[in-house]
């Protein structure tokens, strides 16, 4: 293998080229995906406000913690959105900058060579990094979501069975109150 292995294989930059473009295709992927349910706290944060707004009663402090979840799963979702825009980034400039690789190669640098090979890797590590930090961060706004889906199961399960005790419970009439 010498210096010039680039320009020896083609296969070489098709593969150096090719790697960081799928992770940047995966990366766009994961950030529309993250919009998307950006977007759908949103508009769960709007359903609670409304929720909010049509009673004057205080809704107790399950609902509070509900609001208080959402936003939590909102801001993490932002710093997510941080993360993987940072790796979209990174792999779209390390793509870029193994293409300018390649044609180093041709200029027969090997300093350049060298220089433009660690500036990808470096690129390549914080693109996964920024995957990594944004696949944490989705984590743990999931963990959340999954705590109000459970609070909300609970307090269904709750008040359909008290309406079951109720419709059955002894002494109650089935006709209609005077």
């Amino acid at each position: 293998m010498g210096e010039n292995l680039l320009t020896q294989n083609p296969f070489a930059v098709l593969t150096v080229i090719v790697a960081p473009a799928l992770l940047t295709n995966a990366t766009s992927v994961l950030a529309m995906s993250t919009i998307n349910r950006m977007l759908r706290t949103r508009e769960r944060m709007q359903e609670l406000y409304e929720k909010s707004e049509s009673g004057a009663q205080f809704r107790g402090d399950s609902f509070l913690e509900q609001v208080n979840r959402v936003e939590r799963q909102a801001l993490l979702m932002l710093t997510a959105m941080r993360w993987i825009y940072s790796a979209l980034g990174a792999f779209a400039a390390a793509s870029l900058v193994t293409l300018v690789g390649a044609l180093s190669g041709q200029l027969g640098s090997p300093v350049l060579v060298r220089a433009v090979i660690g500036a990808g890797l470096a690129l390549g590590f914080v693109g996964v990094a920024g995957l990594v930090g944004g696949s944490v961060n989705l984590f743990r706004a999931t963990q959340l979501s999954l705590m109000n889906i459970r609070e909300e199961a609970a307090l269904i399960r709750s008040r359909q069975e008290a309406q079951r005790i109720q419709k059955v419970s002894p002494g109650t009439s089935a006709a209609a109150p005077e």
